[in-house]
């Protein structure tokens, strides 16, 4: 039922770096954990990364470990994926999404596990 909010996609270089926003409605985000998970035309939607409700543990894909980072500012509402050094294979439609349930410890790689989305944010790197 929450309702989140994507920005910061746009059209890049490859080697580039870009950082996308998700804000969140209402006052229970800070007691969910989140997870970006992104999707390219014809191909299955993947995960990303994901963080825990508190930020002390992080997930990252093996595609985009080291290049990418999820963080949080519970002040804001809000949960962030830096992306640096692009690579054409990074373009989709990236989507941030909210835990399936508050307060859980585990970290999820699973699109079921995830019970609100985004509506998602064009990332398209150009080689």
């Amino acid at each position: 039922q929450m309702q989140l909010v994507e920005s910061g996609g746009r059209l890049v270089q490859a080697g580039d770096s870009l950082r996308l926003s998700c804000v969140a409605s209402g006052r229970l985000f800070s007691r969910y954990g989140m997870g970006w998970f992104r999707q390219a035309p014809g191909s299955e939607r993947e995960f990303v990364a994901s963080i825990t409700w508190s930020g002390r543990n992080t997930n990252h894909a093996e595609a985009v470990k080291g290049r990418f980072t999820i963080s949080r500012d519970n002040a804001l509402n809000t949960v962030y994926l830096q992306m640096n050094s692009l690579k054409p294979e990074d373009t989709g439609v990236y989507y941030c999404a909210a835990d399936k349930y508050a307060l859980r410890a585990a970290l999820f790689t699973r699109a079921a596990e995830f019970g609100s989305w985004g509506q998602g944010t064009q990332v398209t790197v150009s080689s």
